[in-house]
Order: C-alpha cells, then sequence, then structure tokens
C-alpha cells in the first residue's frame, strides 16, 4: 500500500499548525506555507511539519488563513491539481468568491470545513496537537463538489481526531450565527460595560463576568473578518435579540413576565448538548478550597480519581485577594455526597 501523499497547510498559526501537528503525528508528510517565514520556523520547530518547496505538488490542501484572505488563496491553490479545504468559520461567502474565481472543474475539487475548536490565543505557540480530538469540525461540500474531494476531507478530519459533521454552507453559517458570533458579540457588550467602570466597581468581578466575557478578549481583526462574512444571518438573529431586550427593560418590574424570561434562559442552557453529543445529564458541584501553590490542583485530581469519582465538568475560581482558588466539580448527583465526605476525611476544605 502506498503512503499517503503530503498535505500543504498554508496559513501556520493556531489552527493551522494544529493539524500539522496532529497530521505529523499520525505520520503524514505535511507542508507548511505562511505570508510570515517565523511562522513556519516556529511550526516546523514544534514538528508540526516541512517549510513547503515551490513547485512542489501536495495531494491536498489546507488553508487556514485570515477570513478575508481566504477565497484568492483557496483559488491559487485550485491551480495545482490537488483537493482544497479551508478552515475558515463562515463558508457561504468564500464559496461564492471563489466560484467566481475558477472554473468548473477547479471548483469540483473544493470542499469547505471548519473545526469548532480554538483558543483565545493566535499564532503557532498556541497551537496542539490534540487541539481536534472529539471536536465537532463541520464538513460543508457544495453542490458540485467531486466525491474524492468530499473523501479526501473526510480523512482529513479523521486523522486529526474530530467528529464530522456535514452541513450546506448556508446552513453552517446559521448553525454558526446562533452558537458562536452571536455569543461572541454578546460577550462584547457585556465587556464593553465593564471598560469604563469605577476600579472600586471593578473589583467586585467573580467568576461569573469572567465566564461572560472570556471570548470577548479575542483578536477584534480577525472577528471583523468573521462577522463581516455572516452579516446576514447575524442580523437576523440579532433583531430576535432587540426585541427580548426590549422586552426584558419593558418586564423588569413585572416579575412573573421576568421570570417566564429568566426560566427561557435555563432552557437554552439545557438544549446545549453534553458529552458524546447526548442530551446534558444532571450533575451537581462539589467546591473545594485549593491553596494556590505549585501541585495542589495535581493533589486535588488524584485524590478523586482514587475516591473513584467521575469529573464531568471543571472550573476554578480566583478572586483577588484570596490566597486559595475554589474549585468547582461537577459530578454525578448520586455521587456528590460521598465525594465530599471522602475528600474532607482527606483534608481538603469542602463548602457544603
Amino acid at each position: 500500500m502506498s503512503a499517503p501523499q503530503p498535505v500543504l497547510i498554508v496559513g501556520a498559526g493556531l489552527l493551522g499548525t494544529s493539524i500539522g501537528l496532529a497530521l505529523s503525528g499520525a505520520g503524514r508528510e505535511v507542508w507548511l506555507s505562511d505570508a510570515d517565514p517565523d511562522h513556519v520556523r516556529t511550526a516546523a520547530g514544534l514538528g508540526a511539519g516541512v517549510a513547503y518547496v515551490e513547485g512542489a505538488v501536495p495531494a491536498l490542501v489546507v488553508v487556514a488563513v485570515p477570513p478575508g484572505a481566504i477565497a484568492p488563496v483557496v483559488a491559487t491553490a485550485l491551480g495545482s491539481g490537488a483537493v482544497v479545504t479551508d478552515v475558515g468559520s463562515v463558508k457561504a461567502h468564500p464559496l461564492a468568491e471563489i466560484a467566481a474565481l475558477v472554473d468548473g472543474a477547479r471548483l469540483a475539487r473544493y470542499c469547505g470545513s471548519h473545526p469548532m475548536a480554538g483558543s483565545e490565543r493566535s499564532g503557532p505557540l498556541a497551537a496542539s496537537e490534540s487541539l481536534f480530538e472529539g471536536r465537532p469540525w463541520a464538513i460543508t461540500p457544495h453542490d458540485t463538489t467531486a466525491p474524492e474531494a468530499l473523501a479526501a476531507v473526510e480523512d482529513l478530519v479523521a486523522t486529526c481526531g474530530a467528529v464530522a459533521l456535514r452541513f450546506a454552507p448556508d446552513h453552517h453559517d446559521q448553525a454558526v450565527a446562533r452558537t458562536s458570533h452571536l455569543p461572541h458579540l454578546m460577550a462584547v457588550l457585556v465587556a464593553r460595560r465593564l471598560a469604563d467602570a469605577a476600579p472600586d466597581q471593578l473589583a467586585l468581578s467573580g467568576q461569573g463576568v469572567r465566564d461572560v466575557t472570556r471570548i470577548a478578549g479575542s483578536d477584534p481583526v480577525l472577528w471583523r473578518q468573521i462577522i463581516g462574512g455572516n452579516v446576514a444571518a447575524l442580523r437576523a438573529l440579532l433583531s430576535d435579540v432587540r426585541t427580548d431586550l426590549e422586552r426584558m427593560i419593558e418586564d423588569l418590574d413585572d416579575s412573573e413576565a421576568l421570570q417566564a424570561l429568566l426560566q427561557r434562559g435555563v432552557e437554552g442552557t439545557r438544549a446545549i448538548p453534553g458529552k458524546h453529543g447526548g442530551e446534558a445529564a444532571p450533575t451537581e458541584a462539589v467546591f473545594v478550597s485549593v491553596p494556590d501553590h505549585p501541585g495542589e490542583l495535581a493533589r486535588l485530581f488524584g485524590d478523586v480519581g482514587e475516591i473513584g469519582t467521575n469529573i464531568e465538568d471543571l472550573r476554578i475560581d480566583h478572586d483577588p485577594g484570596r490566597p486559595v482558588g475554589l474549585a468547582e466539580l461537577q459530578v454525578a448527583p448520586a455521587a456528590a455526597a460521598g465525594l465530599r465526605d471522602a475528600l474532607e476525611s482527606r483534608g481538603w476544605a469542602v463548602h457544603r
């Protein structure tokens, strides 16, 4: 059996380098290209592949460049005769741009995709070989995508350890508008209210405000391009949010109407899929004080493992001026009481 042919990754940032690390770890030959030679050197030094030599012909090209550059880079890559995918977070608008730049034969070798994984950090040093493991990865073939192009992208997703989900390009954009782009804009609006706040007010910041605003710290230049490529879907959702906001303002003094609105929020959180894509299972929080010095969190995990309790989710709250962190361990309700008792018997301060 012949070895898989090389993969060229154009764009050695967070996603491109992470893909290179995953493919290289699986034994694939990976070539790296980037407008910034330092990115290529860094990614290659991490083991994500080797620098691309001009004129070499890959079997698959993965375009991992900023959203505004996707269409021309994909069009150029299609000239090599390779199958081409991109990992941009918007699919319909780039597809239309690509279709205007290439003929039908070349377009057939293009199949878009979008891994639902990333970080607020950027660049090759933020990359991880395991970034995509178990994460959804949308594959968005268009009406004339060739079967072999679709198969090559499916193989890419499987090799990176992700879970392939197939979408039409426009349906994908509606989905990410609801689950990614709208939440980002809501986080921005909340964070914006903090920018001019008095320091004594910000001193009261807790984990809740950090959770809500975390994604607002992402690169504004990148997100300007992402949002600009998905305006129609976002405008419809934002219009709905505006209606809800106006109703909320009117209902602040109406306790029953306000409770009904809050309950809809609860229902929305329950609609988010749980582990393995199924319905979210009920959990109960076990709060444990963790001294803020090296090794304590590892010791806590070790004790929980010896006790035999599975942690379903975890959050750590570090408030200013507090010498300990508060670990919130989400576990199955039936296991919570026993875990609290067992941890206390091992000397942990458990909040009941």
